[in-house]
């Protein structure tokens, strides 16, 4: 993760910083200098340094509480102290405020190489440590994409072509397609494969923390900031950055993100030096960025950026033979989970299942399968061991005859919805987590229409 190494020499000595700079760029690192403590504060405020070398014994500030400070301010920081006034108590001590390493003064060019080197490695398994933070409580592995759909063996045959290119990636479809799921197999597939998978949740992300979530800030940079913290860009620097939901980043954000990708380099809030970063860039959308670049809500030039390679995930009403199959792979998984022994999901019941439009795609089919394998009485899967099947109060299931199949099951849903928001459309389509267009074209199908502020079936309604 850590390629190009920035080192910082903090010595009062000129001929010290001198021989640690000639030494470390022959060794093409990024090699900055400062001749007292307080200007070396001053630049590792920025937050750019990998690996500090340190002078014990300096005047107007020591050595240990410049130390102190940065190990305070950038923790993840590599400091090396030099001295040459070596003593067990001093190195006890430095140790202690969390040196990586003692080096006694003078030290030879390969012994200096010798140590950056080992504080490389440290620091890389440092900034991997980050990213596995950030990943906790994440699922990290990938499942196989479980499809037999004409549709879906294209796009897997898709993945096996774009995945070893570096190629920008727009992943588009419905919510619950498993935008995802693609994402993390063209990496799986890419020679990045080995290196973080780092994602971007778009749509949860506060706006004016938008920017330090994903090029990270300095301490002190705005109220709260109370270290430096690095963003997904750097935890992700050499790997693969996963923007879901892009369409949710704001016009401002947008303009920066564009800028990131064009140059490869980012700033930390806060900070005016720029990272370099080597990241491949995936982005995932539920929405049609072609009209909001018609409409002004996303940027042409950054859409025209991401979308080098579009792929489109069709919605699960397309593709319905892979119903039974994801099913049948959701109830193995769930049965191992949950320690059951549900041997199979019966006839009238799979029918059902492949019936029902699936306004949340795999997502709510698998939602669905672990409902019924928790609550399953029997070691087969019912019509009955569906909730959603069954009618949820008289009133609405005196308005038709009430079947078990999963489309009258939605449609029963839409009508308690429409009860619950006080037959307001726009808060109900909200809490159905869909468009009010959608709810409209969803009540024209089943013959939901409102009259005297309360849901009724058309005469024709199915």
């Amino acid at each position: 993760m850590v390629e190009n190494l920035n080192i910082l020499v903090i010595d009062d000595e000129e001929a010290m910083r001198d021989s640690c700079h000639q030494i470390l760029s022959r060794s093409r690192y990024n090699v900055a200098v400062a001749e007292d403590g307080y200007k070396g504060l001053e630049l590792v405020k920025d937050g750019n340094f990998d690996i500090v070398l340190l002078d014990l014994k300096m005047p107007d500030i020591s050595g240990m509480e410049v130390l102190k400070k940065i190990k305070s301010d950038t923790p993840e920081t590599i400091v090396i102290v030099i001295t040459g006034y070596a003593t067990v108590e001093s190195a006890v001590e430095a140790m202690k405020l969390g040196a990586y390493d003692f080096v006694p003064k003078p030290f030879t060019p390969d012994e200096l190489r010798a140590i950056i080197q080992r504080a490389k490695e440290r620091r890389k398994l440092t900034m991997e440590n980050i990213y596995l933070r950030e990943q906790l409580n994440k699922y990290l592995g990938m499942d196989e994409i479980i499809s037999e759909s004409e549709p879906m063996i294209k796009i897997k045959e898709l993945i096996r072509r774009v995945g070893p290119t570096d190629s920008t990636i727009l992943i588009s479809g419905e919510s619950g397609t498993g935008k995802e799921l693609v994402a993390r197999a063209i990496h799986r597939y890419s020679d990045r494969k080995d290196k973080p998978f780092v994602t971007v949740d778009c749509g949860s992300l506060v706006e004016n923390l938008f920017e330090s979530e994903l090029f990270g800030h300095v301490k002190g940079s705005f109220t709260g900031a109370i270290t430096t913290r690095h963003g997904k860009f750097e935890l992700a620097n050499s790997g693969t950055i996963f923007f879901d939901e892009i369409a949710n980043i704001g016009i401002n954000i947008q303009g920066k993100l564009l800028r990131a990708i064009q140059e490869r380099e980012i700033t930390k809030v806060g900070s005016t030096k720029t990272i370099k970063v080597d990241v491949r860039i995936i982005s995932a959308t539920n929405k049609d960025l072609v009209k909001g670049t018609s409409d002004g809500t996303f940027r042409e030039d950054l859409f025209y950026r991401l979308s080098v390679i579009p792929i489109h995930l069709p919605p699960l009403r397309e593709r319905r033979d892979d119903i039974p199959i994801l099913a049948n792979y959701f109830l193995d998984k769930y049965n191992r989970k949950r320690n059951k022994r549900i041997k199979a999901i019966s006839e009238k019941a799979m029918q059902g299942l492949i019936e029902y439009d699936w306004p949340g795609n795999v997502r709510e089919l698998q939602n669905a399968i672990e409902r019924a394998v928790v609550l399953a009485k029997g070691n087969v899967v019912e019509p009955v061991d569906f909730p959603c099947y069954s009618p949820v109060d008289r009133e609405s299931a005196s308005m038709y005859e009430v079947d078990f199949t999963l489309t009258s099951a939605e449609r029963e849903h839409i009508i308690r919805t429409l009860k619950k928001c006080n037959w307001n459309k726009s808060k109900a389509a909200r809490l159905l987590k869909i468009d009010r267009k959608t709810l409209r074209t969803k009540m024209k199908k089943y013959g939901i229409e409102l009259g005297n502020n309360s849901p009724h079936l058309a005469k024709n309604s199915p």
